[in-house]
């Protein structure tokens, strides 16, 4: 494919479906792009081009017919089929506000009248119905005409009466709101009281369309006729992690890896990252002990030192945690007499001297963060080393604006002048983007400002991401400038920023090497 250079600007051009001129990237124009990931290619009835067609005819036809459609109103198909000529237009222009009849709003404002809102629905009443002879058949919703919606169906009505009242808690917009009631209207065409929607059967089908497959079935959740029938993405990875491993020994492991997740009797659950993590390390000498044994209890002390002879540094001492914690479930369930991780040490950890961020290094990643949210993350990392996670995790009750503190992982911290100006930014520029959402997240984007969600780590770390002085790089060079200003004192760090005892002892440490280093470099200092 080729590669434009940096800096490179598409010429205007002509849109090769809609035939539209103006700006645009790529190919088409993003109308045309979105109306050809939804509908299939074939010959136009009206103009004879190959385009990706709607009821037979292309995007191109059906702007002609919606401006036909404002001289004389009358049946779409029977406009489509009266299309003799094309109305070229500019990219973004063919059905302009202006055009429609302007009426004058309570208040002074002007444009169309808002739609009110749907009629209240209740449950629709059962009332008698046959008992079904069988259960219930599985239906194939990738077949339904959209032109055969049953419009008329109570459940939909119910369906839009919750929609609505979702929307206004969650501040959806618009384009949201008419996608959830297209979708709703597909999920509910010759739905009967005891059925259930199943996400496989309708996952696929919304998804072809464009429609929001989550906003939908959080309404169906809500009328609790949903049933979630996917397969969690961790089945999927754990059966992808055994793959290759003797049955008898990935038996084992799958049971050591489920109780790691879900706690048992003498252990709590651990989180999925941690789960991920154990596994993969134990796969190695899993795969290479498969290819001799065929259950764990044949593993030997020898066979786990001769592996472990193989790695070095940080491998080995991972690997060596994560089996020692195999072999440990093992002994205490029963399937091996004796635990051949036992007494191998791990040894101690050698820490090399923390380096601190040059100026430079920092002044990169100030011209990097160019957005409200950009800055107060870059703030909250440089000036009150908060962790990425603990920034997403933060509530709009964690800001505390009239007493100038902000709460940061349960701990208290006064805000400075700088941190206080980026948050009054972002809360007015949050409060003019998204000013019907009901997350009470501090930090949202459009995808988590329609929902209560609260953003993803690589969302936040993305503009930092490239630069020497990357969030946690930041977040560890204010933890090591306070140590060496006010002294390398561990129960100092430790009390400032809630570190644990051995952390605060590396900082300590760090800072009392690099002033060692700077006293015998500059005596006289």
């Amino acid at each position: 494919m080729a590669r434009f250079p940096k800096g490179y600007v598409k010429p205007t051009s002509s849109c090769p479906g809609c035939l539209a001129w103006g700006d645009f990237r790529g190919r088409l124009c993003h109308t045309c792009y979105m109306f050809g990931r939804s509908h299939e290619t074939a010959v136009c009835i009206g103009c004879r081009r190959v385009q990706p067609l709607k009821w037979e005819y292309c995007r191109l036809c059906w702007c002609q017919a919606r401006i036909n459609g404002r001289a004389a109103e009358a049946d779409v198909r029977a406009r489509l089929s009266a299309i003799r000529h094309h109305q070229l237009f500019f990219v973004g222009l063919h059905y302009r506000r202006g055009s429609a009849p302007v009426v004058a709003r309570r208040g002074g404002g002007r444009g169309a009248v808002r739609k009110p809102p749907p009629a209240p629905a209740w449950r629709p009443s059962p009332g008698w119905r046959q008992p079904p002879l069988f259960g219930q058949v599985p239906r194939d919703y990738g077949r339904l005409d959209p032109a055969a919606v049953d419009l008329a169906s109570p459940w939909l009505a119910w369906a839009k009466h919750l929609a609505h009242q979702l929307t206004e808690a969650r501040g959806w917009g618009r384009n949201a709101r008419f996608a959830v009631n297209r979708g709703l209207a597909i999920a509910l065409t010759g739905y009967v009281e005891g059925d259930l929607v199943r996400h496989s059967e309708i996952f696929t089908p919304l998804r072809a369309l464009d429609l929001p497959v989550g906003h939908v079935i959080t309404v169906l959740e809500e009328m609790g006729i949903f049933l979630d029938d996917s397969e969690p993405s961790f089945e999927r990875w754990l059966a992808g992690r055994l793959e290759g491993i003797a049955p008898g020994i990935a038996a084992e492991a799958e049971r050591w890896t489920r109780v790691l997740r879900d706690g048992g009797p003498r252990s709590l659950p651990r989180q999925q990252g941690t789960v991920w993590l154990y596994l993969n390390r134990v796969r190695p000498a899993l795969l290479t002990w498969s290819d001799c044994f065929d259950h764990l209890r044949e593993v030997t002390r020898q066979d786990v030192l001769t592996h472990l002879k193989t790695l070095h540094g940080h491998h080995r001492r991972d690997q060596l945690v994560a089996l020692r914690s195999l072999f440990a479930w093992a002994k205490r369930s029963g399937l091996i007499f004796r635990n051949p991780a036992s007494r191998i040490k791990v040894g101690q950890n050698e820490y090399s001297v923390l380096q601190p961020l040059t100026p430079a290094q920092i002044d990169r990643s100030v011209a990097a963060a160019t957005t409200p949210a950009a800055r107060l993350v870059l703030a909250l990392a440089a000036v009150h080393a908060a962790r990425v996670a603990q920034i997403g995790t933060l509530t709009l009750d964690d800001a505390d604006v009239g007493d100038r503190r902000m709460t940061i992982a349960g701990r208290v911290r006064p805000l400075d002048d700088l941190t206080l100006k980026l948050l009054l930014e972002w809360l007015e520029h949050r409060r003019k983007r998204w000013p019907n959402t009901a997350n009470l997240h501090l930090l949202i984007n459009s995808k988590t400002a329609v929902g209560t969600g609260r953003v993803s780590n690589h969302w936040i770390s993305a503009p930092m991401r490239g630069q020497e002085a990357t969030l946690e790089r930041l977040r560890v060079d204010r933890q090591l400038e306070e140590a060496m200003v006010r002294g390398p004192d561990p129960l100092h760090l430790a009390e400032v920023f809630g570190l644990h005892e051995k952390t605060a002892m590396r900082y300590a440490d760090s800072a009392r090497a690099l002033l060692q280093q700077v006293a015998e470099t500059d005596p006289a200092g």
